[in-house]
């Protein structure tokens, strides 16, 4: 058997330091950024005055 063959079956790729909590706690941060902020339901709004210019 040569030094490139493996010996059984291969390890399961890893990436080392990144925890599963903190690959989701990233798409979630990710999600909320990337999402634009809800518009105010018309119901609950305040009614805004018209402004007159200044004469």
């Amino acid at each position: 058997m040569s030094a490139t063959e493996s010996k059984g079956q291969p390890l399961p790729f890893a990436v080392a330091g990144v925890t599963m909590r903190d690959l989701l706690a990233a798409g979630q941060a990710a999600a909320l950024i990337s999402t634009p902020p809800r518009a105010p339901d018309p119901e609950l709004a305040e009614p805004v005055a018209d402004h007159r210019e200044a004469a």
